[in-house]
């Protein structure tokens, strides 16, 4: 069964550990993600972006096959399904079609809409169990086509956001989504700590966790972070299994061609990523 992630988030910021998010975009990655969880004893947060909730035929058919997958898989660790970067309309969409957890990212709209709006599903999200994420500040980086380089977020600003009520906050801190550029000047964590002393208690999100060094993950997650999100390294590793399953020639050898077959390196490379950053992230056994 599906759960909210506050639960695994509060417990992660008092154990100084995080909660890994990874995303997914078909059964291959949702199945090899939910065992490594599972053989980790780790909580885990899927994330489902508008792109690839379209990708996977609607948020009502992800929410069938997670649930389906939990049940036969016999997955006891704790698991949030989770919008990632969703747009107002789209927050609807996933609380109707039984998501677990949400993300309104209002960092385009001016502080007072972005707040107007948070207030409101903050409300609606409280009623239906749900775990909110806010967004401060955009996070740098491609995102369905729009490059930006990390942004810092205001402090006073988060704080304003995470007074709502909302469960946990994605502030900008130079972070960026997708490959770092030989230029990147590092994560503020000057700008992480007065984030964190202004709001708290609040989990604190880390978006555009591939290519981060460990050592700066490390330091953030000290510094209040308790949910990193990790997206295009989970598709680079399965990008390089399958290349090399292709280029060997073994998709021309007996059945090979057969997709169960085809895909297995790539499912395996995920699963593999994922254990590497479940025990980086620290929160292995943590179930």
């Amino acid at each position: 069964m599906l759960v909210s992630a506050k639960e695994m988030l509060t417990k992660a910021k008092e154990g100084h550990y995080a909660v890994g998010q990874f995303n997914i975009n078909n059964l291959e990655w949702a199945k090899s993600i939910l065992l490594t969880a599972q053989e980790m004893n780790s909580p885990v947060i899927l994330g489902v972006s508008e792109g690839a909730g379209k990708y996977m035929c609607g948020y009502k058919t992800i929410v069938g096959m997670i649930n389906g997958m939990i049940e036969e898989l016999k997955i006891t660790v704790p698991v949030a399904l989770h919008l990632d970067h969703g747009t107002y309309e789209h927050c609807y969409k996933c609380i109707e079609a039984g998501f677990s957890s949400i993300m309104f990212d209002g960092s385009h709209y001016p502080i007072e809409e972005n707040i107007e709006k948070t207030k409101e599903l903050v409300k609606v999200a409280a009623e239906k169990g749900l775990s909110l994420e806010a967004e401060v500040g955009s996070i740098g980086g491609e995102e369905d086509g729009v490059v930006g380089m990390g942004e810092c977020a205001d402090p006073d600003e988060c704080k304003m956001i995470a007074d709502l009520g909302v469960t946990m906050l994605a502030a900008g801190i130079g972070n960026i989504h997708g490959k770092y550029p030989e230029n990147w000047a590092g994560l503020s964590f000057e700008t992480l700590a007065k984030v964190q002393e202004k709001t708290g208690k609040m989990p604190l999100v880390l978006h555009g966790g591939t290519g981060i060094p460990e050592d700066m993950i490390k330091k953030a997650i000290d510094l209040g972070v308790s949910k990193i999100n990790v997206n295009t390294e989970c598709q680079l590793s399965f990008a390089a299994a399958t290349r090399k399953y292709i280029e060997e020639g073994k998709d021309l050898q007996g059945k090979g061609f057969d997709p169960r077959k085809l895909l297995a390196p790539g499912a395996e490379a995920i699963k593999a990523t994922v254990k590497e950053k479940i025990e980086l992230f620290g929160s292995a056994n943590k179930a």
